[in-house]
């Protein structure tokens, strides 16, 4: 029945000179969402408005749920697109739109007209009210309601004329890529893959780093994070994830540093690796699934001791929420099932018994004189050994 969608969007309505960037760039992304699905579109923009026209046969369902995956889009509106036969055919065409879409008829509506093509005979108020009259002869148990009708039939006349009246929610946010790039440090949590969901959603394109420990932890747990990659890259696209072999610092780490300050440690060490990798791949931050006072490495002194050995900004989406609001946003994404699979990760298998939560920066750096021998070399290592996945959804 539907032969088009409408894409609203929100916050690129209020964008001044450049808004024409933000609309091309979620029109570049509907494009990609839309290759996953069956059958052929066109995406045009005309004058405020996106269209998605289909020109064959195509899934609805499918299609509908790709484009919830695309950030930028605020409302997504199936639509019936006509030509212009005149007006006797335009309300013969929306009474069998009502009729199709609403069986029942006791229902109250109001017509919104929008009459963009100047040259069409009638102005917007006449056609919202002969449309109306038109509507109350046909279905008499329908009835008008300005102020909150439960159908707000739309009426746009361009080139063609589009009606439509459902709005189906879109995830809402900024099209991928707007707003630059950043990594992300994936682990094979719940909190993380939720971090790069929501930057992403900012318009912000994202790499990620996974620090694997192998044999402390398994090739089980390197798919893992892997699989957790792909299902984020549904809303922001492939993500080129730097794999890092991290046990020869960990090992130096343990064995030469306090066990108490393990954990603050080697996050300073994966903090300085993930953004050379930054630096060299263009990203302008790194992005962390940390929440303030979850664990011992999450208190306000011990982010400001992993902070410090940074340059790039570090971007906390998660900052302020409880473990609850992370745990339903990663239901909602389809990540959490994978994140709770019990394979170990690298930040999970040397943990102090009592780890600081007040970590002392002047004890922290004498402490890490204690690697100048080695560590840098194996920082060097580390890096020159990168091994990249490109992920995209499958």
């Amino acid at each position: 029945m539907f032969t088009a969608f409408l894409i609203k969007y929100a916050e690129i309505g209020i964008k001044g000179k450049n808004r024409y960037l933000f609309e091309d760039a979620l029109v570049q992304q509907i494009k990609y969402a839309l290759k996953k699905c069956e059958g052929e579109f066109k995406i045009h923009k005309t004058q405020g408005r996106i269209f998605v026209d289909a020109l064959t046969e195509f899934d609805f369902d499918e299609t509908v749920e790709n484009l919830k995956k695309v950030f930028g889009i605020s409302g997504i509106c199936p639509v019936v697109s006509m030509e212009d036969e005149g007006f006797e055919k335009l309300c013969e065409n929306v009474l069998k739109y009502i009729d199709d879409v609403y069986p029942d008829k006791n229902m109250t509506f109001k017509v919104h007209a929008r009459r963009a093509r100047k040259n069409f005979p009638k102005d917007s108020m006449t056609i919202n009210m002969e449309m109306g009259e038109a509507i109350l002869k046909a279905y008499p148990d329908m009835h008008v309601d300005v102020h909150n009708p439960e159908i707000m039939l739309n009426i746009e006349i361009r080139e063609k004329i589009y009606v439509y009246s459902m709005i189906i929610p879109g995830p809402g946010g900024m099209p991928v890529g707007t707003g630059g790039k950043a990594m992300l440090l994936l682990s094979g949590g719940i909190d993380s893959p939720v971090a790069g969901y929501m930057i992403a959603k900012r318009g912000v394109k994202i790499d990620a780093v996974y620090f694997h420990a192998p044999p402390y932890t398994s090739e089980r747990a390197k798919q893992k994070v892997v699989d957790l990659a792909r299902l984020v890259s549904k809303y922001t696209g492939p993500i080129y994830l730097h794999v890092i072999n991290f046990t020869d610092i960990q090992l130096y780490i343990y064995e030469n540093c306090p066990h108490g300050e393990l954990t603050i440690i080697m996050r300073r060490y994966m903090m300085r690796i993930a953004e050379r990798i930054a630096k060299e791949t263009e990203c302008l931050g790194l992005v962390t699934g940390e929440s303030i006072g979850q664990v011992a490495s999450q208190t306000m002194h011990s982010l400001i001791a992993t902070n410090e050995v940074c340059e790039l900004p570090v971007y906390r989406p998660l900052i302020g929420f409880d473990k609850q609001e992370i745990v339903e946003v990663s239901e909602k994404i389809d990540t959490y099932e994978t994140s709770i699979l019990p394979y170990e990760d690298c930040c999970t298998i040397f943990v102090a018994k009592h780890p600081v939560t007040k970590p002392n920066l002047k004890v922290i750096r004498r402490h890490e004189e204690n690697l100048a021998e080695k560590i840098d070399e194996m920082v060097e290592e580390a890096i020159r050994t990168d091994e990249l996945i490109i992920v995209s959804e499958s």
